[in-house]
């Protein structure tokens, strides 16, 4: 059992489910910086970040599913990578297991990382994630099935797939660096020698998008799906790139998004996961927090939890940015919106 203590309630992580869980009144921690006066129109002075459960080892990439059948509209489903396994969690009954194991399905040990990073909803609702144990794309099927979407490029295998982002076409982009592999980069297991962004096309079609970003992680399309930002979690090069996305569906040539080495009011870092709004704001987790940044590129503020924080995704209306930050899942109410909802 791991014990997590948020100003002062206890919140604990058993065989899977928390147990004793306050499931509508949270405690909150943390601050939003401001650094420009652009972010008070996307998260208000008032609001506070709220932690809605916790106990977890390392959580990560928080998506939102509707239920209509819920009072509450739906539930957040996020990753707790070194468990093996994805979370669920809903407003009013807590978190539980949703699936396990969720990114390793071998037998015995692998690595501190085995199970799913990424997670998302393609546009049957069907939840697709990157598998690090497994090294491979998959999609859990209407009926409960798990079926693997790619675990190869030119016949070798995957690295360890990372995050992933869905265009409305079907294809899916997806990071691929190397994180899940047991001793990363030194691994005997490992088969390509880059680390690399790819399209995964619906009929089956493996095509590197890029091999020149040395850990490229977060990802996520504009508003209008013609630019492709990417994250990448070196602290040599902690740089978000973004990339034109062209009439045949490929990437062009990346430019520079923003460059955290030249912002004196950051800590040194790389970038994890990555959001956009419908205004084509970024909500970037990065040095310190959360970066919040224009479609221009210029730091408006950061969302502090005083943890580190691998991943963001909107839930509930939209309006809702909820935050996987170590051991937590937290919550913030924006006054903006996710794309798609």
């Amino acid at each position: 059992m791991k014990l997590s203590v948020v100003t002062g309630i206890v919140i604990a992580l058993c065989a899977g489910v928390c147990h004793a869980q306050n499931t509508l009144n949270f405690p909150t921690i943390g601050h939003v910086d401001r650094f420009d006066d652009g972010v008070d129109s996307l998260i208000a002075s008032e609001a506070k970040i709220e932690v809605l459960c916790g106990g977890f080892e390392w959580a990560e990439g928080p998506v939102w599913v509707p239920d209509a059948a819920h009072k509450f509209g739906g539930y957040v489903l996020f990753s707790d990578i070194p468990h093996n396994a994805v979370m669920r969690w809903q407003e009013g009954t807590g978190v539980s297991v949703f699936m396990k194991p969720a990114g390793y399905t071998g037998i015995g040990a692998y690595g501190n990382e085995p199970g799913s990073n990424g997670l998302a909803l393609d546009s049957n609702g069907q939840l697709v994630s990157c598998e690090h144990g497994d090294r491979r794309i998959s999609v859990v099927t209407k009926d409960g099935g798990k079926l693997t979407l790619a675990d190869c490029w030119d016949g070798k295998r995957f690295n360890s797939p990372n995050d992933l982002a869905i265009r409305r076409n079907g294809d899916i982009f997806f990071t691929d660096p190397i994180y899940g592999l047991p001793k990363h980069a030194e691994d005997s297991r490992r088969e390509i020698d880059f680390c690399g962004v790819y399209r995964l096309q619906k009929d089956g079609t493996v095509t590197v998008q890029c091999r020149d970003i040395s850990r490229p992680n977060g990802i996520a399309f504009s508003p209008d799906e013609k630019k492709l930002y990417v994250a990448n979690s070196d602290g040599q090069d902690p740089v978000w790139r973004t990339f034109p996305v062209q009439e045949d569906g490929n990437l062009g040539a990346p430019t520079v998004f923003f460059d955290s080495s030249k912002e004196s009011r950051l800590p040194k870092g790389g970038g994890d996961g990555l959001k956009v709004d419908v205004d084509g704001n970024v909500f970037a987790t990065g040095p310190g927090g959360v970066l919040i940044l224009s479609p221009h590129g210029k730091l408006l503020g950061r969302i502090v939890t005083g943890e580190n924080i691998a991943n963001v995704g909107w839930g509930s209306d939209g309006t809702m940015l909820y935050l996987t930050s170590d051991m937590y899942l937290c919550r913030i109410q924006t006054k903006t919106k996710g794309v798609g909802f």
